[in-house]
């Protein structure tokens, strides 16, 4: 008599974001995997799987926003401990993948850190990559693995467009953004302003100038991440200057390195729309926040997955 083997899923979390995999649990109608993630008295990560993941097939939510190092050790050693314990596959979900802006060499000797996690995470044993909006696209390519980068922009369309926002004008805060800002303001039946910016070195950026019409306009400015907020004020105070009526700012991924918080909360910024990619401290939550969730997404992108069925239905 042959028996049928069935597939079974099953979604682990490690440290970084835990709020976020139990959403998408409860999005999948599932329970998250047991799993203990503790520290040996010098600090090393110890993993213990307390349930079998035998043929079936793991997603571990896991984020690897600050302390990148930390959670970047974290995911690397489930996913071994998964691969051990004979998992039928194992996907890394990875809601802010860090290093992502080490993509390339731009001065000698340099690192591309970004290529050295994706050899790291094949190397540990994952099978795909499931994330959204890298900071840059062709990191799917640093892979020799399958690689879904969703996106979030969409979502953050939805939001505006019931906001009913009048005389909006869709800014990229760099030439590297517009390709995302012009499809938001395709989206939105809007038009599109640039701003021209330099960087004299990291997380350091000065405006140089406006191009496109902002004046008596509400401003909305679309990014992939908010680090320091550096570049998203100073973008938000030269608008202002031009005359924009309102600045409204929408980003992916809340990294929130000090000061943002204080210094975005002190803008003449009206509203900040993120995502739960990355879980922010209390002390982080300025009220000029607005949280999107993004665990609706990730649980239908898992289902696909598990489902063998197409996942390019989640890009438009």
């Amino acid at each position: 008599m042959i028996t049928q083997v069935t597939k079974k899923l099953k979604v682990f979390s490690g440290n970084a974001n835990r709020e976020l995999a139990l959403e998408i649990c409860k999005c999948l109608g599932t329970e998250i995997g047991q799993a203990e993630i503790d520290r040996f008295k010098d600090g090393e990560i110890q993993v213990r799987i307390l349930e079998t993941v035998r043929g079936t097939e793991v997603f571990i939510v896991q984020p690897t926003n600050a302390p990148s190092a930390e959670h970047l050790m974290e995911l690397l050693i489930m996913i071994d401990a998964m691969k051990r314990a004979s998992a039928k596959e194992v996907c890394a979900v990875i809601p802010y993948y860090a290093y992502a802006r080490q993509d390339r060499k731009t001065q000698p000797r340099h690192p591309i850190t970004a290529k050295l996690l994706a050899n790291l995470l094949t190397a540990a044993g994952a099978d795909r990559v499931l994330t959204i909006d890298l900071h840059a696209g062709q990191i799917q390519g640093f892979f020799d693995i399958p690689v879904d980068n969703l996106r979030g922009m969409p979502l953050i369309a939805d939001y505006l467009a019931q906001k009913g926002l009048e005389d909006v004008v869709v800014v990229s805060p760099d030439m590297g953004g517009v390709v995302r800002s012009r499809e938001l303001a395709e989206r939105l039946n809007c038009q599109l302003a640039i701003v021209d910016k330099r960087r004299p070195k990291p997380n350091v950026a000065e405006v140089m100038n406006i191009i496109g019409k902002v004046k008596g306009k509400t401003a909305f400015i679309i990014d992939d991440m908010i680090d320091t907020g550096g570049t998203i004020v100073g973008a938000a105070e030269a608008l202002i200057k031009k005359g924009a009526k309102d600045v409204y700012v929408g980003s992916t991924h809340a990294v929130f390195s000090d000061p943002a918080p204080e210094i975005l909360q002190a803008s003449p910024i009206k509203e900040i729309i993120v995502t739960d990619s990355i879980i922010l401290p209390a002390e982080k939550r300025i009220p000029k926040l607005t949280v999107l969730s993004v665990a609706p997404l990730f649980a239908e992108a898992i289902r696909r997955i598990y489902e063998e069925l197409t996942v390019s239905k989640l890009f438009v």
